[in-house]
């Protein structure tokens, strides 16, 4: 017999009844506020085109790397849960990576995918079984009869799920379009907007920099011989994303070290890479004065700079040859902080027109590093945690590491960084939960009143994220 499964009201809030009944009251005054989503890798063209969703595995499997990751390590191949994505299967192929799914459901136990998964199925579908391969076929089924409905179209989800801001990330020479086909259409009322993300384009070590740079100026309409032409096209190409409602721009790389602005060794290196003459040192080098050089623009054009720094990308070189990259086998490496970006927080943290958020999966540096600096550069904000740390437990350490050095001023709101459409509602309701639970400890321990903690609440669902990206 199948066993039953469901979303018990009290999920994440504390054993202790009286800081419990707490969390419950502070969560109550929150959890209906609209989802804003400032960072997150759904593509717009579902929005733009309304494209329903096809079966349980295109949306819940293949393009969701947290799941396949876990699902690899116990033996499966990607190739059969379709990734990457894009990949074709046929009905019974795609049934088939769903079965697996359900096969290896206890592999999830105590795992934030296994929190997200089951909130999605409970609470969006109506599914009250546990997967396992007795019922995989009934599940896939009611999924699969569901998503076959109106109501579970991308527009018509962004509405039941309240998304009232969701912010896309797009490449640099993207023309946007489906951004301006949304943004045209009067009758959607919800807002999408693209983010600017230009890491790529500032790693002079990779083997396509130079066609990439190449690229970038044919998108702004220039041809792109020094340093200068570079840099045009840059804010030229920010500007454009801008107008079409960006409100952000986002970069990852290997570290945070960052140099003193110096235009002309920066134009020396520039030059060097663009004859392909560059060390690997000096294409570091030249990548640290170029992501300085992003947050001067920053400063000028107003946009919020996002750091995702420290993952060892395509970890795994022989799945990443087969399956390219962004398919679960990216992991954390340490991270310095506080003398890699001295010399950017000299020049420009205190500056009153840049907002930088600093984001880390080196949990230590919570603590350590990221509190202390955003309890003191008034530039400098805590991005919450994410990727491999944006787990319950994870999530209280953080709440517990940062607060005390900085307050809950300084922190930017939930990310919930997916691809996974269905799971930002479950996402940024765990974050709810999670808020509520710290800020009823602090209730009991009599170093909040409850009104405060309630305000609290409220500020780090809605009124930070706007701040800190400027809604």
């Amino acid at each position: 017999m199948a066993q039953a499964m469901t979303l018990h009201p009290d999920r994440l809030f504390p054993a202790d009844p009286t800081t419990r009944d707490a969390a419950r009251r502070i969560y109550d005054e929150v959890k209906d506020l609209p989802i804003l989503s400032p960072h997150g890798h759904v593509p717009p063209a579902w929005i733009a085109d309304d494209i329903p969703f096809g079966d349980a595995t295109e949306l819940l499997i293949t393009p969701d790397h947290y799941v396949n990751r876990i699902m690899h390590a116990n033996g499966v191949e990607l190739s059969t849960l379709g990734v990457p994505v894009g990949t074709e299967l046929t009905d019974e192929q795609k049934r088939t990576a769903w079965r697996t799914f359900c096969e290896h459901w206890s592999d999830y136990n105590g795992t934030a995918m296994r929190y997200w998964m089951q909130d999605q199925l409970v609470g969006i579908f109506g599914i009250d079984k546990r997967p396992s391969a007795e019922t995989a076929d009934e599940i896939y089924d009611a999924i699969n009869a569901k998503l076959a409905t109106p109501e579970m179209k991308p527009r018509a989800l962004m509405d039941s799920f309240d998304i009232a801001f969701i912010a896309t990330t797009d490449d640099p020479c993207d023309d946007l379009h489906h951004h301006q086909k949304i943004a045209a259409d009067e009758s959607f009322t919800r807002r999408v907007v693209p983010t600017f993300r230009p890491d790529k384009y500032l790693e002079p070590g990779r083997r396509d920099w130079n066609d990439l740079v190449t690229a970038l100026g044919e998108a702004a309409g220039m041809e792109i011989s020094s340093l200068a032409d570079y840099t045009s096209a840059m804010e030229s190409r920010r500007a454009f994303f801008k107008e079409n409602g960006a409100v952000s721009t986002d970069h990852s790389h290997a570290d945070l070290a960052t140099v003193a602005p110096d235009p002309v060794e920066a134009a020396k290196l520039f030059e060097l890479a663009r004859k392909n003459e560059a060390t690997p040192e000096q294409c570091d080098q030249l990548r640290r004065h170029l992501l300085t050089d992003q947050v001067r623009m920053a400063t000028e054009d107003g946009l919020t700079l996002t750091l995702h720094p420290a993952v060892a990308r395509g970890h795994d070189h022989a799945a990443t040859e087969e399956y390219g990259a962004d398919v679960g086998n990216d992991i954390p490496v340490k991270l310095e902080v506080t003398r890699a970006l001295e010399p950017v927080l000299n020049a420009f943290g205190n500056h009153p027109n840049l907002n930088l958020v600093l984001f880390t999966l080196d949990e230590d540096n919570f603590s350590r590093e990221i509190a202390p600096l955003a309890g003191w550069y008034r530039s400098l904000y805590i991005g919450v945690p994410w990727w491999f740390i944006d787990a319950p437990e994870s999530i209280m350490r953080f709440k517990q590491s940062v607060t005390e050095m900085a307050g809950f001023t300084r922190v930017s709101g939930m990310i919930d960084d997916t691809r996974a459409f269905c799971s930002i509602p479950a996402r940024h309701d765990m974050s709810r939960r999670l808020d509520a639970a710290h800020l009823a400890s602090l209730v009991v321990q009599h170093r909040l009143d409850e009104d405060e903690a309630i305000e609290t609440a409220i500020n780090l669902v809605s009124n930070n994220p706007k701040k800190v990206f400027k809604l």
